[in-house]
């Protein structure tokens, strides 16, 4: 099996948590990655690649091998990031691989991300080993690229299981068009026509995998680097997720006062729970992320949001402060259970209140 050198990749990550973008940063330098370059949002980084599409030098010398984007960031989301990167005219390479991460990995986000020409979607929490194996699987198992009517992206039909009564008919290269350069792009304007892009895996011989016939992987010494960092960033993650806990405290104050006129406050406070879904496994909190998603699931859109709904987030609030004041790492044992249990009975409490 070939050992990869990442030294001579560049990615271009868009994430809008300073602390979250810190921290891939880091893990993707300890990978072994050469370059780097980071932007905070969706806005920020179309802005940036349309400065490389103006500047083919810059192109040339520093164009980006693959991009990893957050989902959920403002004003431009990921999922718009990404319609831009596969469709505009000013896109420097519509090809690149693309990997959606987020902690609302749900069906919708990863269907919608899917039909918009992502190339893999990595959840949070996430870990070394997980950023790594999504590295390697854009390195090593490249889609080709399909042009239709309605669809320009990777080909969404890399697995040879589908899900139940999902389409999975193949096209046959007797009634499509077959390329294999990307300097032609052109959306076919029939319905029934197909283009198929198949282009060298240029990643491949980048990292050192040329001549290879099988998969790669990184150094051993390299990922236990990355874990190492990881966790040592868990220590400041008790001062980031406590300054999200006031946030949502602050929130729930001021929503006190502003009964009818609360439809922004449980946005906020459903963001600020998406946040700490995603982001307490990575550091060892696993119960972070479950009462995280256990707030994101009941602020959403159409959520109630009456004295007894703040009652419910408060729960939420207490129940997390619990677990980083008391450092309730992993599955937290007995105490973990504890809490889980007392947080479900104030949910169920508050629910019953009309």
């Amino acid at each position: 099996m070939a050992v990869y050198n990442l030294e001579r990749l560049n990615v271009f990550l868009v994430e809008d948590n300073f602390y979250v973008r810190t921290i891939l940063e880091d893990t993707l330098r300890h990978l072994g990655v050469g370059r780097t370059v980071a932007c905070e949002n969706g806005a920020e980084a179309i802005e940036y690649l349309k400065s490389m599409h103006e500047s083919p030098h810059m192109e040339a010398r520093f164009g980006f091998d693959i991009i990893i984007s957050d989902l959920v960031m403002s004003p431009i989301n990921g999922l718009l990031l990404l319609r831009w990167v596969r469709g505009a005219k000013e896109s420097p390479n519509r090809f690149v691989p693309f990997i959606m991460i987020s902690g609302a990995a749900d069906r919708d986000y990863v269907g919608a991300a899917r039909d918009l020409g992502v190339t893999d979607f990595l959840s949070k929490p996430f870990s070394a080993a997980s950023v790594s194996r999504h590295l390697l699987e854009v390195i090593d198992y490249p889609r080709q690229f399909i042009a239709s009517h309605k669809y320009f992206g990777p080909d969404r039909r890399r697995r040879d299981q589908g899900a139940p009564g999902e389409e999975r008919r193949q096209t046959s290269d007797d009634n499509v068009t077959i390329v294999y350069s990307s300097n032609r792009i052109v959306k076919p304007k029939s319905a029934t026509e197909v283009w198929i892009f198949r282009l060298p895996n240029t990643l491949k011989e980048k990292v050192g995998g040329l001549g290879s016939s099988g998969p790669g992987e990184l150094p051993t010494k390299l990922l236990e680097e990355a874990e190492e960092q990881l966790e040592r960033a868990a220590l400041d993650f008790t001062e980031w997720a406590l300054n999200y806990l006031g946030q949502l405290s602050n929130i729930c104050a001021e929503a006190l006062l502003k009964p009818g006129r609360r439809q922004q406050h449980f946005q906020d406070i459903n963001l600020l729970a998406l946040e700490l879904r995603g982001q307490g496994g990575t550091f060892g909190y696993p119960l972070i992320t479950i009462f995280g998603k256990m707030l994101y699931d009941c602020t959403g859109e159409g959520c109630r949001e009456d004295d007894s709904a703040l009652e419910i987030v408060k729960a939420h609030i207490d129940a997390m402060r619990a677990v980083i004041r008391d450092k309730v790492a992993g599955d937290g044992g007995e105490i973990g259970r504890q809490l889980l249990k007392s947080l479900r009975q104030a949910i169920a409490k508050h629910s019953k209140v009309s």
